[in-house]
């Protein structure tokens, strides 16, 4: 028992290790930026083409999520496998395209084998490799340059720190480029309508108050008997308060009555105007439902009257937004 305790130590101690290497080199590299950044952030934003990311191996793989995440937030990309291209898929680039080539080594001959087509094509090159003087880094337009980066590895083998670098500074740009594009949440919905994360960037209040259809409303002489009828039809704990022209005056809540009746007093025999709360926190039809989601559980609220212009056309409850965002 005690010596796997032991050995569960040392392997924390190697995994901090890794994580700590890891950071260094992401901040050795943060150091490193100059100039040349503002060059290949500029170039991207001139292409009218897509950007094309390519990579062999544990390259390619970074390649891969790079490529995803430019193209969900702004910027065309997709990944282009070496062997591929040099198998037809190069017909994929056009002269409007930029090629983003990962290589530390800036040696990888697949890749090397790809630039003769890509001049020829007309396409601009970049290169984020850990060698300038390397034989990509020489055939390319521009150089992103990671430098000599240790890796994590014991052996300084198996690519670690080089591709979590290479990853860190292309989230970075991609950041960079979504923030000169102004890219906004309403345009990452726009591709990401699916699951979850679609769901809170899309979904409204009224496509939520479409679907329950709960729209209790009480005038000021209503009697607090049938307020509590209304709140119970419609399973809503809440009544919208309108004054003589429909527009929204406040809010009755099941709760503001069982408090009256805690104090002892005749509540059922009372009107709406003699218990109601003025000037109640609403919100509009067109609101993202996940930002009524946020207002209601900051106020520790569990129903919200939804507003057209000054009139309340549902009521919102807490448990119609948890159950679908």
């Amino acid at each position: 028992m005690l010596k796997d305790f032991k050995r569960s130590i040392n392997y924390v101690e190697s995994v901090r290790e890794v994580l700590e290497k890891e950071a260094n080199e992401i901040l050795k590299l943060k150091d490193r930026i100059n100039f040349r950044i503002n060059e290949g952030i500029e170039m991207i934003l001139a292409c009218e083409g897509r950007v094309i990311f390519t990579g062999m191996g544990k390259s390619g793989i970074i390649g891969r999520k790079l490529a995803s995440t430019f193209a969900s937030t702004g910027t065309p990309a997709f990944f282009l496998h070496p062997g591929e291209a040099l198998h037809g898929d190069l017909g994929k680039i056009t002269k409007e395209d930029i090629l983003i080539a990962i290589s530390n080594s800036g040696e990888t001959s697949e890749i090397l084998n790809m630039i003769p087509s890509i001049k020829r094509i007309g396409a601009k090159m970049i290169a984020i490799s850990g060698s300038r003087k390397s034989t990509l880094a020489r055939r390319s337009n521009l150089v992103m340059d990671i430098g000599e980066v240790e890796e994590a590895c014991p052996l300084g083998l198996a690519p670690t720190s080089t591709t979590t670098v290479t990853l860190a500074l292309g989230d970075a740009i991609a950041v960079a480029l979504l923030k000169a594009k102004d890219f906004k949440p309403e345009n990452f919905a726009l591709f990401h309508p699916g699951g979850s994360l679609g769901r809170r960037l899309l979904l409204t209040v009224g496509h939520v108050a479409k679907r329950k259809s709960m729209n209790p409303v009480a005038g000021m002489d209503t009697g607090i008997k049938e307020a509590l009828f209304m709140m119970t039809e419609a399973g809503a704990g809440a009544v919208s308060v309108i004054d003589d022209r429909g527009r929204l005056a406040g809010i009755l809540t099941d709760g503001d009555i069982r408090r009256e009746l805690l104090n002892g007093h005749e509540v059922l025999d009372k009107k709406v105007a003699d218990l109601y709360t003025k000037y109640p926190v609403c919100v509009s039809e067109h609101q993202l439902a996940a930002e009524a989601l946020r207002i209601m559980e900051d106020h520790a609220f569990k129903v919200l009257p939804v507003v057209t212009g000054q009139k309340p056309v549902a009521m919102l409850h807490i448990q119609d937004l948890v159950q679908t965002i």
